[in-house]
């Protein structure tokens, strides 16, 4: 609804536009709780909008002073396009022009981010926040800017032309990547799983594959990725809300159809060229959804990883790639790749993530190692049941000594 208003009006009026829904969604709390949910609600709730958008301008003189003679330039037909279209078509054209102007490169990472999770998810402020680990002012004062820049650069709610797309499609599909990613490794609202944000995410991410100019191999690379983790979900996470570790989840909770979709998406993402990160990833997430530990599969993995680390380096794909390294040839070799990143100082949650990897390559030949660097990870935890993992692996080393005792 916010993405319409905007298209119709201009990006200028983004804030009013979220007011306007802001107060049509809290005009349908009031209403529906004393006359019930209406047989349409969606509908419902277009009209409103409608109407309230229309009030708002008109109550301020703006509509007559200023957007009625824009829209006049607009649409050559006086007659069409005042009305606001709330078509299935046009809300998704809306939010696919949003996602664009928003990830304009004059506006910073952080701020796209933000306004994404704002504009185009319905985030309040409060999660936001969480997400990004910060205040509610520090958030506030970022989307405050952030539609400034929108104004002040009269960016129009629009697809930029074919020399452009792909530079702002990069941070398109960033954004739906992190997103998902902080749905799927969540450190917000002590939660270890948020499947409303990946679900945004692969929502936003299928929108794009609509348009003939965003339907990239990089868009189907990262939807198989999205699509393969996804298959996990319920597998993921017992009743408690707790992690289930891969090793112990139970194949039969995987979701063949995901898993099957993510093929599709992977085989699409093969035209082309070009290699993305996103394109690794997904192979990598692709051989996750085979249980058997093969060393077939591990040597296919060690070897994305090793294409990926070239493609995209960060700490947490080097760390990854260990584990893999681990798996087909052993934990010396690990443990030697291990000591050369050198880890130990770095900051959370780079050295939380070094540390546990740490203890599980000495959890079977020095306990005593295992134990020191499962403890700095369970210091670095955020989460619950990030903590509640790392106690268990403390405990069974205990119970592991103990047992060699007896």
């Amino acid at each position: 609804m916010v993405a319409v208003i905007s298209k119709q009006y201009g990006l200028q009026y983004i804030e009013l536009a979220e007011d306007i829904v802001s107060e049509t969604f809290l005009v349908a709390a009031e209403t529906w709780g004393m006359k019930g949910i209406p047989q349409n609600p969606a509908a419902w709730l277009y009209t409103v909008a409608k109407n309230r958008t229309l009030y708002h301008f008109r109550r301020s003189k703006i509509y007559e002073n200023k957007v009625m003679p824009e829209l006049t330039e607009k649409y050559e037909d006086h007659g069409a396009g005042y009305e606001l279209d709330f078509s299935i078509r046009n809300i998704k054209d809306s939010q696919l022009q949003m996602m664009f102007a928003i990830c304009h490169p004059v506006i910073a990472n952080e701020s796209q981010i933000g306004l994404a999770l704002r504009i185009l998810c319905g985030f309040g402020i409060d999660e936001i926040a969480e997400a990004f680990l910060t205040s509610k002012e520090t958030i506030n004062k970022r989307l405050y800017r952030a539609k400034e820049k929108l104004r002040a650069e009269n960016i129009k709610l629009e697809l930029p032309g074919e020399n452009e797309i792909a530079g702002r499609l990069d941070n398109v599909l960033l954004i739906i990547y992190l997103l998902f990613n902080e749905g799927y490794y969540s450190k917000t609202q002590n939660q270890i799983l948020r499947k409303d944000l990946c679900l945004e995410a692969m929502r936003l991410g299928l929108t794009l594959t609509e348009n003939k100019t965003t339907d990239l191999p990089k868009t189907n690379a990262l939807i198989a990725l999205m699509c393969f983790h996804a298959s996990r979900f319920n597998a993921r996470e017992s009743e408690d809300g707790s992690l289930i570790l891969y090793r112990d989840q139970k194949e039969e909770l995987w979701d063949k159809e995901l898993i099957d979709k993510g093929i599709h998406f992977l085989n699409l993402s093969a035209q082309g060229n070009e290699i993305s990160s996103y394109h690794l990833e997904a192979r990598i997430a692709y051989w996750h959804c085979i249980k058997e530990d093969s060393q077939e599969k591990w040597k296919e993995v060690l070897q994305l990883y090793d294409q990926l680390l070239l493609v995209k380096y960060s700490h947490s794909v080097a760390l990854n790639r260990i584990y893999a390294l681990y798996k087909v040839e052993g934990v010396q070799a690990a443990l030697a790749e291990a000591e050369k990143l050198g880890m130990e100082k770095q900051h959370y949650p780079k050295s939380r993530g070094y540390f546990l990897l740490l203890g599980e390559l000495y959890k079977n030949i020095d306990s005593e190692k295992a134990k020191v660097n499962f403890q700095k990870a369970l210091s670095l935890a955020k989460t619950d049941s990030e903590k509640d993992i790392i106690r268990e692996k403390i405990k069974s080393i205990a119970y592991i000594n103990n047992k060699l005792q007896i």
